[in-house]
């Protein structure tokens, strides 16, 4: 079995103004959980456990689904916490999700069903960046002010890519397979 998800994976740029905008911001904060830079990606499709056997037909079904897609630019702009920004459990950045962004989710999530992924996160897809977590449901509302104005350069995501998650004392992901969205 592995712990997997589809992502997308911005390029280094992008990902080291994030880290430049949030780092200010970051020591007024320290009772959240800040995820390490070197983890951050944008969450397509969560797939959970996938029987290793699946995984064949998954890298099939993945391949299908982003070749229907065009290549798509985006920018993390905005910020925001889960469920709310007074209640927040998760702190995020958003991205202009242009409305393709929504529908590939959709799309790879489906696949990674038809493959045999039983666990496909179903809740309205939300594209967004987690940049840190709350235990209890903290008041975020002047975390989420801080950077609400932020806007980022602009960036092309031109595949999705199957991750596995390795779970433990040190938390690591590891690319395996980037399916290339169609031309």
């Amino acid at each position: 079995m592995s712990r997997l998800f589809v992502a997308l994976l911005p390029p280094p740029e992008a990902l080291a103004e994030v880290a430049t905008a949030v780092e200010p911001v970051r020591a007024g904060w320290p009772e959240l959980r800040w995820i390490d830079s070197t983890l951050w990606h944008v969450t397509l499709a969560f797939l959970g456990e996938v029987p290793d056997q699946a995984l064949p037909e998954l890298s099939v079904r993945l391949a299908r689904a982003a070749a229907r897609y065009r290549p798509v630019t985006l920018s993390f702009t905005g910020a925001g916490a889960f469920p709310s920004a007074s209640r927040g459990r998760v702190f995020w950045l958003g991205l202009d999700a242009v409305p393709p962004l929504p529908r590939l989710a959709d799309s790879v999530a489906a696949g990674a069903r038809r493959a045999g992924a039983k666990e496909t996160d179903r809740k309205r897809f939300h594209p967004h960046l987690t940049l840190a977590r709350s235990r209890y449901g903290d008041d975020l509302r002047d975390l989420v002010g801080s950077l609400s104005s932020f806007s980022g350069l602009r960036w092309r995501a031109d595949a999705v890519h199957l991750v596995r998650s390795h779970l433990g004392s040190s938390v690591r992901y590891e690319p395996l397979e980037a399916y290339p969205l169609g031309e």
